[in-house]
């Protein structure tokens, strides 16, 4: 009996046994993410990054070599005279509907307010032949092509020279000599020349015979030779050439000997 339930049992075991040989071992399921563990913030702070790093020795920029400015002024001598306009015996003065010349605070002021219009004033006195002039002019109302400036070597018969300053910043000589006028200088645009108003110029003439030199703000212009007038006063003027009134105000006035050539 015990023989045939062996018999019995065994077919069950071998495919028991084979059933488990033919069966794939699995691995175990990894989870979907792993956690990792954060390192708890360091109490000690992190260098801070040097982006230019100073190099071991100091290298200095080079020294630029600044080439002083030649003195293109002339050599000049003692004051002949100086004129600070608070004298009305000097100067040729006038009050109309659309002109004025008056005096102010130590200074005379030209001014028109008529299109197109051109006033002038004269000194009384002296009459300068070799001499170096400065004055200040400075435009109060003033724009595009109106001008201002001195004329000089002004002879009782009205021949002239006369410099001449632009609101656009150009300056000429003009000159009217036997009835007849003509440009020994014609215009030019000069830095020196400030544009429009206010504004402030330094003028400065320098004539010797027949040759002349000028300036303005202590910047030289140009040189004329010319031997018509030899002599003459001092004389200012404006002139308008727009719409607008124009009016300048001049200062300072001051006359040397010349002692030679610039």
């Amino acid at each position: 009996m015990q023989k045939n339930f062996f018999l019995l049992v065994l077919p069950l075991v071998v495919w028991l046994l084979g059933a488990c040989w033919a069966a794939p071992i699995k691995p175990p399921l990894e989870p979907a993410f792993m956690e990792q563990s954060i390192p708890p913030a360091s109490s000690t702070p992190s260098p801070t990054i040097v982006w230019f790093p100073p190099t071991a020795t100091f290298t200095p920029f080079p020294t630029p070599v600044i080439t002083p400015t030649i003195d293109l002024r002339p050599n000049i001598g003692e004051i002949l005279f100086q004129d600070d306009f608070s004298n009305p015996e000097y100067w040729q003065l006038k009050r109309s509907s659309n002109s004025s010349i008056a005096l102010g605070k130590q200074e005379l002021t030209l001014a028109v307010s008529q299109p197109g219009l051109s006033i002038y004033t004269l000194r009384e006195s002296p009459m300068l032949e070799n001499f170096y002039l400065e004055i200040t002019a400075s435009p109060g109302i003033c724009m595009g092509k109106d001008e201002y400036g001195l004329m000089f070597r002004v002879t009782p018969s009205l021949d002239f020279y006369r410099l001449s300053l632009t609101c656009d910043g150009q300056l000429h000589l003009d000159k009217y000599y036997e009835g007849r006028a003509s440009s020994p200088q014609p215009k030019i645009y000069s830095g020196a020349v400030p544009l429009g108003a206010p504004s402030s110029s330094r003028i400065g003439i320098w004539a010797s015979g027949k040759e002349m030199h000028f300036y303005v703000n202590q910047q030289f212009q140009f040189t004329i030779r010319d031997p018509s007038i030899h002599e003459g006063s001092v004389g200012l003027f404006i002139r308008s050439f727009g719409t607008n009134s124009v009016s300048v105000s001049f200062s300072d006035l001051i006359v040397h000997q010349v002692t030679s050539q610039p």
